[in-house]
């Protein structure tokens, strides 16, 4: 190989480094693979990034009201800057935001939790080798399959005062009117849906695992406790956690089932999307999409940290590392 020499000011020569081979065609490739993603990106801000910068723009103004100075009605939009953003907390309109914003986060942590329970108990009973498994796991997604709008009809059907829930009960609760009790019938109906997604998700991560693992444990004496918690959810964590970031997200934007269940102006079940879509319904389009930006920043937010502080493999990172540095970071 040729050396190259580098002749510095005061005469002497040194060896310079030689340019890498590699670096070039590198560079090839990153050029070839922009070219080749450049359609996705063009769509995605088509239809993600125009959207979201319109909305954030219409945020910051206002219908124009009252009469001008000749006494006509004044038309069009007026910039009003973070006016609309002001008037989120503060006022007759910030007692509804809180509501709506405590109702949100009270949707989400709840029914999450008890989906996250029951889904991976679901994934547990499906996973294992019995005789009508595939009816088992054909069933277990039939509350999935069912479309957000009727379910909220089966629901509606069962909590009606003569309805199912109060026979078993043996009590007339007004499941559908405005209280406690349509919170929790939200909750119910939620669970029952979508506990199924999470748990079709886990028994995805737990076909992954290898059966010598447990084979391993039985011979060291380990409880079944103990395999499910040392060993089982361990090794369904990633799958787990991209589960439970998915429903929070959706939850979070949750507007169907309360509509169609209890029913709007409600505000034991009023969220962020039902009083953004008031909003609009009233022409109050400024004041709606301050909304929907808040929203907007408060999925973002608990997305950011799934996916950097509770480590959640959205897109797959942890399947394309190099053998190498996975063996590094498990020596280390």
């Amino acid at each position: 190989m040729a050396t190259i020499l580098d002749k510095s000011p005061g005469g002497a020569a040194r060896p310079a480094r030689a340019p890498r081979p590699g670096g070039q065609a590198r560079n090839t490739s990153r050029r070839l693979a922009l070219l080749l993603l450049s359609p996705t990106f063009l769509v995605l801000a088509l239809v993600v990034g125009y959207p979201v910068l319109s909305g954030i723009r219409e945020s910051l103004f206002a219908q124009a009201e009252g009469l001008d100075e000749n006494g006509f009605v004044i038309e069009g939009e007026r910039f009003v800057g973070l006016d609309n953003y002001a008037a989120l907390f503060s006022g007759e309109r910030g007692e509804a935001f809180w509501n709506a914003f405590s109702n949100t986060t009270f949707f989400t942590v709840t029914a999450v939790v008890l989906e996250t329970a029951i889904g991976v108990g679901l994934a547990l009973i499906m996973h294992q080798a019995l005789r009508g498994r595939a009816l088992i796991r054909a069933s277990v997604l039939v509350p999935w399959a069912v479309p957000t709008a009727m379910s909220g009809l089966l629901w509606r059907w069962i909590f009606q005062p003569d309805g199912v829930a109060n026979t078993l009960l043996g009590q007339e609760i007004l499941w559908t009117a405005d209280g406690i009790a349509s919170k929790l019938a939200i909750v119910v109906a939620e669970v029952w849906k979508t506990s199924p997604f999470i748990g079709l998700l886990v028994l995805a991560g737990l076909q992954m695992i290898p059966k010598d693992v447990y084979e391993a444990a039985k011979v060291d004496g380990a409880s079944a406790w103990q395999q499910f918690r040392l060993i089982t959810l361990p090794l369904v964590r990633p799958a787990l956690v991209v589960a439970v970031l998915f429903r929070m997200l959706d939850t979070l934007r949750m507007f169907d089932l309360p509509f169609v269940l209890v029913g709007a102006n409600k505000d034991s079940v009023e969220t962020l999307s039902m009083l953004a879509w008031m909003e609009a319904g009233n022409l109050r389009y400024g004041v709606a999409t301050a909304y929907a930006t808040i929203l907007f920043l408060y999925i973002a937010v608990i997305a950011y940290t799934f996916v950097k502080v509770l480590g959640a493999d959205v897109i797959g990172e942890a399947r394309s590392r190099k053998p190498e540095q996975t063996g590094k970071e498990v020596a280390a």
